[in-house]
């Protein structure tokens, strides 16, 4: 059992190093961070507090968990295969070259969905507080810009991030610091709790784990950063290292705010507006400024911070299939001065102009789209760390190699069986897509080799 360097040991795949290394562990981190958006759950604290009961703080730990073991797989696979393809090209050499094109079609349908889905969720939450200014021209602004930033190269896309991420954790700190001061003078009836963590009169297993169905979906995007395993700088490691770290931290700051938010309205059935809910929380908290504050720094979140990195995770995914010819290979192609893979970039912001215009507001049916994309890629993630290494290599580190990645297999079902009957209807019909496009190509010779 083997695994690669990081450089010219790519040529070992029969890869050429194409894209620019100049990703640290900080870079990658940093990566993780943006694209799960330190402060996600302000987007969706309604719907998580409401099912919960107001054990939202529970739902996020359990969340966090559960992810934890798909991160330590994500973590296994990009040290024995360091490629930009992500899922694609972990089950791919894992498995068989038939399951990765199946998962890197898998999540081709959460990447490529996620920005258009991140502009939307951005140009409705400005144009109502902007009426004046018609969502598709938020939309196109959103777009312009990450499409300019991601063109002009990697480093230009992690400077960008850094600066974000600390306005988003600046927010974050400023939310938190005038909730807790809020909490101290028993505003709106507060008071230090454990009910957000655990409440036994209100507990029960199903109820909360039909939160966390909801609340799991704020840490999609930690797998994004192994879509940079061709940039990164450091070694083989490094690329898991990221993903585990990032995953914790936000975690940890995913369960601090909703747990202060909690306190500070414990009556959560009562919310003026579930989809709001966070910035009437904001607004008791600390009054109008906070609130507004909360709703520009969500919108800046997702459609700039989070749907530039989605949008620099599918074009990496998209050049790594194209590379191998099982798309057309126009989308592989590098730019010559910023090394970026530019042509998948810009077919990414046409896919994002056309697909937010249409659902532009049906939200609902494009986050269907996402969450069946991602948790079933992630299935097959887990069976390729067992075939991979206990099936092929005959690994004898059976934690690693078989039990964990059994517990995430678990805990991704579970989460997958409970989505929406639409989503997984919309979602198999992608996936009969996906297995007539592998027919033609294993037709074609294009080495998809179809096991029949």
């Amino acid at each position: 059992m083997r695994s690669v360097g990081t450089q010219s040991e790519l040529e070992n795949f029969g890869y050429k190093q194409e894209l620019k290394r100049s990703l640290s562990f900080g870079d990658l981190l940093i990566y993780g961070l943006i694209f799960m958006v330190p402060i996600a759950p302000f987007g969706i604290y309604g719907d998580v507090v409401t099912i919960s009961h107001g054990m939202v703080a529970l739902a996020y730990l359990i969340g966090m968990v559960g992810m934890i073991f798909t991160a330590l797989s994500y973590a296994r696979m990009s040290e024995a295969f360091p490629l930009a393809g992500s899922v694609y090209a972990y089950a791919g050499k894992g498995i068989h070259p038939f399951a990765g094109f199946m998962a890197g079609w898998a999540i081709l349908l959460d990447y490529i969905l996620v920005p258009a889905l991140l502009y939307v969720v951005s140009a409705e939450a400005l144009t109502g507080m902007v009426p004046v200014i018609p969502s598709w021209v938020w939309l196109l602004f959103f777009i312009l810009i990450n499409t300019v930033i991601n063109y002009l190269g990697i480093e230009f896309t992690a400077r960008t991030n850094k600066i974000i991420l600390i306005f988003e954790l600046i927010v974050l700190a400023i939310f938190i610091v005038v909730g807790i001061a809020a909490i101290a003078k028993g505003v709106n009836g507060a008071h230090f709790s454990f009910k957000p963590l655990y409440d036994p009169e209100n507990f029960s297993l199903p109820l909360v784990m039909g939160a966390v169905s909801i609340a799991v979906l704020s840490f999609l995007g930690f797998d994004a950063i192994s879509t940079l395993s061709e940039e990164s700088s450091g070694d083989v490691k490094q690329v898991g290292r990221a993903t585990v770290f990032s995953l914790l931290i936000v975690g940890i700051l995913f369960m601090a705010q909703t747990w202060v938010a909690a306190l500070i309205f414990p009556d959560y059935k009562n919310f003026d507006d579930i989809g709001t809910a966070f910035y009437q929380v904001a607004s008791v908290a600390g009054g109008e400024w906070l609130s507004r504050l909360t709703a520009v720094a969500t919108a800046i979140a997702w459609g700039i911070a989070d749907a530039l990195v989605a949008q620099a995770a599918i074009s990496r995914v998209l050049y790594s299939i194209a590379r191998d010819r099982k798309l057309p290979h126009f989308l592989a192609k590098v730019h010559p001065k910023y090394r970026t893979p530019y042509r998948s970039t810009l077919l990414v912001a046409i896919i994002s102009v056309l697909v937010g215009t249409v659902f532009i507001s049906k939200i609902g049916i494009l986050t269907s789209f996402v969450n069946f994309g991602a948790l079933t890629a992630f299935l097959f993630l887990h069976v390729s760390v067992f075939v991979y290494y206990i099936a092929k290599n005959k690994s004898k580190d059976y934690w690693n190699h078989l039990f964990l990645p059994l517990i995430g297999f678990i805990v991704i079902g579970y989460v997958w069986l409970n989505l929406a009957g639409q989503a997984k209807l919309l979602g198999l019909a992608w996936l009969v897509i996906g297995l007539i496009i592998a027919g033609i190509l294993a037709t074609k010779k294009k080495e998809v080799d179809l096991p029949l």
